[in-house]
């Protein structure tokens, strides 16, 4: 059963009516097709309506659609020959980041993602996509070895942030995160990142300082969540989706601010209506973005990286 959002109701009704009279052709034999065709065109009509004009908050709902095609739905439907690479040689593992090596186009990649899991299970094995220290210090081993090896690196971002536990805190969860952007932004190798979810704070950017910085439609990249920007704020957690419009974190936003590269278009509805489309599509965006990369050496590739971060603050301060 398709999961719906709260501002989804209408479409939940038309839907669910369009179910139902399916259901009752089938035993009955009744020709029903002309009723469900009408009702499926005031179900698309109602579907564009209501994602044609979404706010930063209804944004934000969609891009933790529980449904929506994770970094493991990704690297299965992108990458060929994947090969897991486990640990950070220092602590232990962290499976909130999934990472390992790969053909992508028939070239091999280093790929890396933070990933959120599908159901209950999955979700608590993964931690909900928060990583612990050792999750950055083995996405931190996993760029370095693509520099040694002369491989692009792909990471598909998904997370509301670092776990921010006492234990993390405690094994330097910002000394982690602070040497994985390190990684990132002295790689000698191409390396493109997608938000494809929420991107959330340093747990996003740790992950995702690259040389192209891609966006779904309806994904999210932010300092803070709404939640805890409004609890910062106003103290008020009703104050949530002025906090989301405040932030300016959907795609439009951010590639108007030129904090992002590229946004690539969502089905109608949402990544989780069209998972196989979506994947896809993700796919033939990161390998635009990559090619022209792929004839640089190390030293072009970190120049040009190290002078895009700049532009950004040199950008706000204009």
């Amino acid at each position: 059963m398709r999961h719906y959002l709260d501002f989804e109701k209408p479409i939940a009704e038309l839907e669910g009516k369009i179910e139902e009279l399916r259901r009752m052709s089938e035993p009955e034999g009744l020709n029903l097709a002309d009723e469900v065709a009408k009702l499926t065109q005031a179900a698309d009509r109602q579907l564009r309506a209501v994602y044609g004009k979404l706010t930063a908050w209804q944004k934000t709902q969609v891009a933790r659609h529980p449904e929506r095609p994770k970094a493991s739905d990704y690297i299965a439907g992108l990458i060929a020959e994947f090969t897991p690479m486990a640990g950070d040689r220092a602590f232990g593992e962290d499976t909130a980041v999934i990472g390992g090596i790969g053909r992508f186009h028939g070239r091999s990649v280093v790929v890396l993602g933070t990933e959120k899991g599908s159901d209950t299970e999955s979700r608590v094995k993964h931690n909900f996509g928060m990583a612990r220290p050792e999750g950055y210090r083995k996405a931190r081993r996993l760029i370095e070895f693509a520099g040694r090896f002369h491989l692009p690196v792909i990471s598909f971002v998904d997370t509301s942030g670092a776990f921010p536990g006492i234990e993390a805190e405690a094994r330097g969860q910002a000394e982690a995160i602070a040497r994985s952007i390190e990684a990132c932004l002295e790689a000698p190798v191409p390396m493109i990142a997608t938000i494809i979810g929420e991107g959330g704070s340093g747990g996003a950017i740790a992950l995702a300082a690259g040389d192209r910085v891609l966006m779904l439609e309806h994904a999210i990249y932010s300092v803070i969540s709404p939640e805890g920007c409004a609890s910062i704020l106003w103290r008020d957690p009703t104050q949530t989706a002025t906090a989301a419009e405040a932030l300016r974190l959907t795609a439009d936003d951010l590639r108007r601010l030129r904090l992002v590269d590229g946004v690539v278009s969502e089905p109608m509805g949402g990544a989780q209506r069209d998972r196989e489309a979506t994947i896809a599509a993700v796919g033939a965006a990161v390998w635009e973005a990559l090619t022209p990369l792929l004839g640089l050496d190390g030293a072009m590739l970190k120049a040009q990286r190290r002078e895009k971060f700049l532009d950004m603050g040199r950008d706000a301060l204009i």
